[in-house]
């Protein structure tokens, strides 16, 4: 990557105005559900590239008559610019017809590693996967890391920028492969869109949250696709103190607006860490089998809360939930196990547990020294390093479930 760190337009205005536009050799991942406008932003973004005279390399599933089409509907002559080699359409199969096994993941891992043999050849400013989501049919969530981590490295390497264009994820498995993506990129844009039947042009929100840089941060707009014109935006601010009632604007009586006033959609996609049992087992089990072949360590944590405390009101097994979960990182996943909370941790490292911890003391809070005192007395901590000993996530999670003390690691708030 060239040394000097540049931000390009991107041909979205609420990025430009919000961020100045997108790092040059930056990777962005855009999710969204179907007809919430995800092709005709990542269309945009192209045609931005191509009138900075530079070349743009878009993967896409679907026919390039269909997305000369979709283009000439909101005003963008695609024709004109593949005919010009400024955007180079490269057409992908739908589907890999590959057999129930291992190495349906090695040919998956491969399929995406050949993208940097195409930006090799092409040399493009821009790179755009439109979409990946049929590409990610992995088992081995941590194969998908590994080749994913590659592969945009090395693009990034060329001072290339990429987008990754993901449908929404609903399914387990899907919200796997998404956090394995987010935690890969510089930023996340996020479009959720709802039809309207009383509506002509249904309006949707999106969030663009940065990763990586991008100080401004995070923004939330309101946005609409106008036939002849594409995304238009309208910023969305809660802090008015202003209401319109018959076209007028009228002062209300509080600057405060009560919940129920506030009209929104769901809240835009996080990295999911908080799973049921069965999920958080196979999560291990992934661990141990990623450990077995590369001798990569993990770490179980068990925060458990003593019985008295809720009894006591000092804390509920709840509320310890909701400090851990702050206090862990993206990547950690967590589990409530009866009054424990489980916490993987998928590297080994000393100053992890301890900065964990600490983390954990600071986002506790009581109204007095004492108070907090009390509360910190009834959390222990018990750590569980992965050995060639164990097999099965049940040899892992068995151990944490006891109360008996075995010679692993165990701390004391204090």
């Amino acid at each position: 990557m060239k040394q000097k760190i540049q931000i390009l337009p991107s041909g979205i205005s609420l990025i430009d105005n919000a961020w100045g536009g997108l790092y040059q050799g930056g990777t962005y991942l855009l999710l969204g559900a179907h007809k919430s406008g995800r092709t005709t932003f990542a269309i945009e973004i192209a045609k931005e590239c191509a009138e900075q005279k530079e070349v743009c390399l878009y993967f896409t599933t679907r026919r390039p008559k269909d997305l000369i089409l979709q283009a000439a509907s909101f005003g963008v002559d695609l024709q004109n610019y593949i005919s010009q080699n400024s955007i180079i359409i490269i057409r992908v199969e739908s589907s890999v017809n590959l057999s129930e096994s291992r190495e349906t993941d090695l040919v998956l891992a491969e399929y995406i590693n050949d993208i940097i043999g195409l930006v090799e050849q092409y040399q493009p400013a821009k790179i755009i996967f439109d979409e990946l989501t049929p590409f990610l049919g992995f088992k081995d969530i941590n194969l998908l890391e590994d080749s994913f981590a590659k592969t945009i490295e090395a693009i990034e390497e060329l001072g290339v920028t990429s987008l990754f264009v993901l449908g929404d994820p609903i399914t387990y498995s899907a919200k796997k492969i998404a956090d394995v993506l987010v935690s890969h990129s510089t930023g996340i844009i996020f479009l959720q869109k709802k039809d309207y039947s009383e509506d002509k042009i249904s309006s949707g929100m999106i969030s663009i949250t940065p990763n990586i840089g991008h100080s401004e941060g995070k923004f939330r707009s309101k946005y609409q696709i106008i036939p002849g014109k594409g995304f238009s935006f309208e910023s969305e601010s809660f802090a008015s103190s202003r209401y319109y009632a018959n076209g007028h604007s009228t002062m209300v009586k509080s600057k405060y607006k009560s919940l129920t006033e506030i009209s929104t959609l769901k809240e835009e996609y996080l990295v999911s860490n908080l799973y049921g049992y069965e999920d958080f087992s196979l999560i291990i089990n992934n661990q141990i089998a990623y450990f077995k072949s590369t001798g990569q360590v993990f770490t179980l944590i068990s925060f458990k809360l003593d019985e008295t405390s809720e009894t006591n009101r000092l804390l509920s097994i709840n509320q310890l939930r909701n400090v851990v979960r702050l206090s862990i990182e993206k990547k950690d996943k967590i589990c409530v196990i009866s009054n424990k909370v489980l916490v993987l941790l998928t590297k080994e490292d000393q100053k992890d547990i301890i900065g964990l911890i600490a983390r954990v003391k600071s986002n506790l809070f009581a109204e007095d020294n004492s108070a907090l005192m009390k509360i910190m007395s009834s959390i222990s901590v018990y750590a569980l390093r992965v050995d060639e000993s164990v097999n099965t996530s049940e040899d892992l999670l068995k151990e944490l479930r006891s109360d008996e003390l075995k010679g692993k690691n165990v701390f004391r708030f204090h």
